[in-house]
This record gives C-alpha cells, structure tokens and sequence, in this order.
C-alpha cells in the first residue's frame, strides 16, 4: 500500500514539474543545469580549480573531488544492477537526452550531493548547495528520474563522502583569509 501511495506522489511530482517546463525559461534553465551535472562535470570542475586556487587547502579539495568521482562511479554501478527504467511522463518527451536508460539512483543528485558536503564544506557552501539542489531539482523538471531517484542519489554522495571522511566537523571554521591576524596566529603556532 506504501509503495503504491509512493508511486502515485511520484507521478503527481513530476507532472507538476513537467507543467513549470512549458515555460521556456524553466525548461532552458533545466537544459543546462542537466548538462552541467552530466558526468560529474561541472563539480569536477569546481573541485579542481579549488586546489588550483587554494594552496592552503589543495589536499582537501582533491579529496573531495575524487569523493565526487566516487560518488559519480557508484551511482553508475547501482543503475547497472537495479535497471529502474526511466520515468515515461504522459504527454510530453524528456527535455534532455540521457546517457542511460536507467534511473535509479540518479547520479546527477549522487554527485551533486557528494559536492555539497565536500566542497562546500571547503568553501563557497551555500552557493554550492544551491547549484546542487538545483541540478537535482533539473532533472525531475527534464522528466528523466523519479523523485526517489534524486533522493536516494543526493543519500549516496552524502554517504560516500562521509565513508570517505571528507565532511567538514561541525563547527570546524573556514581558514582566515591570508594576511589576516587569526592566521599570523596559526603561522606562529604551528
């Protein structure tokens, strides 16, 4: 009976969100926030610049962007064992193509996940977490992947960094901008 009450809010979702793609704005916005998550690409992207840029924190931003390929990579191999196919919406085509044929779990929100808590945690965390939600919200306007898809994506990259350690420890501070007094302090002390 849950399943099916499941089933049924899945199908409503997205056909409320099919109906915010009529628009050509949503749907152009949903186009490209779709390509940028493909393969991970846009967050391998900002992981990489990060240690190009932050010298301080180089190692933590290349962890966090092999935690983002991880992410990526499992997500890959549950699809090839689940074979969740594609939700079909009625009356309307996928507004992107997909690499695949199978859903679950959708390695946009696998990988937008994973970058939310490894990145962000490293800098940039309320923008990064904005454009992760988004890419994940994108792809239920495109109308290539259930809700659940998303969700259980986005639960995988934040289980994968967590295994990986990579997450910030709550209340752990940003480093002080260069030249500033805190970080004259750190210099002096270690």
């Amino acid at each position: 009976m849950a399943a099916k009450a499941v089933r049924q809010w899945e199908r409503r979702l997205l056909c409320a969100l099919g109906d915010c793609a009529a628009d050509a704005r949503v749907a152009g916005a949903a186009r490209v926030l779709s390509w940028s998550g493909e393969h991970a690409a846009v967050w391998l992207l900002v992981g990489l610049a990060g240690a190009a840029t932050d010298r301080t924190q180089r190692e933590r931003w290349l962890r966090g962007t092999g935690l983002v390929g991880a992410a990526q990579l499992a997500s890959m191999g549950i699809k090839r064992v689940v074979r969740r196919p594609r939700p079909e919406p009625a009356g309307r085509a996928p507004l992107v193509r997909t690499a695949g044929r199978h859903s679950f779990p959708s390695s946009h929100a696998a990988s937008s996940g994973a970058a939310a808590l490894a990145l962000g945690g490293l800098r940039y965390g309320t923008p990064l977490a904005a454009l992760a939600a988004l890419i994940c919200v994108s792809r239920l306007v495109a109308g290539v992947h259930h809700p659940s898809d998303v969700v259980a994506g986005a639960a995988l990259g934040a289980l994968v960094v967590r295994l990986g350690g990579a997450a910030r420890p709550q209340g752990a501070q940003h480093p002080a901008p260069p030249g500033s007094a805190a970080r004259g302090a750190e210099g002096a002390a270690g």
